[in-house]
């Protein structure tokens, strides 16, 4: 049974910083492309980074590029992301997503499997 959770979230100020992770069981981890997508109310759910196999690519959302970074141990079945100069705006459930294949994508149904999220909130 594959499994992806995500930990790190919590409610940080503005201009702060945090650093999500999710730890995958259940599959071969060096075999997915990951990803992190984030959906706030009443949004779509958002592509916001994601990392190729062996970590060589890596993908950003416009609204996060320079603020955020992505990363994976293979070694570790980890995959993070850190987040810095937050803003009020990146305030969303985070998910971690795992999709076969070298390279992640920034839609949605490319991916085979989704954690269950965890809350970010960025106070003004």
């Amino acid at each position: 049974q594959v499994q992806l959770v995500e930990s790190g979230g919590g409610l940080v100020q503005a201009g702060g910083s945090l650093r999500l992770s999710c730890a995958a069981s259940g599959l071969t981890f060096g075999m997915y492309a990951m990803a992190w997508f984030r959906q706030a109310p009443g949004k779509e759910r958002e592509f916001v980074a994601g990392i190729s196999r062996f970590g060589s690519v890596t993908d950003y959302g416009e609204s996060v590029k320079a603020r955020f970074t992505i990363s994976r141990d293979n070694a570790k079945n980890l995959v993070y992301l850190q987040m810095n100069t937050l803003k009020p705006e990146d305030t969303a459930v985070y998910y971690c997503a795992a999709k076969t294949g070298i390279y992640p994508e920034r839609a949605t149904r490319h991916y085979d499997y989704w954690g269950q999220g965890t809350q970010v909130t960025v106070s003004s």
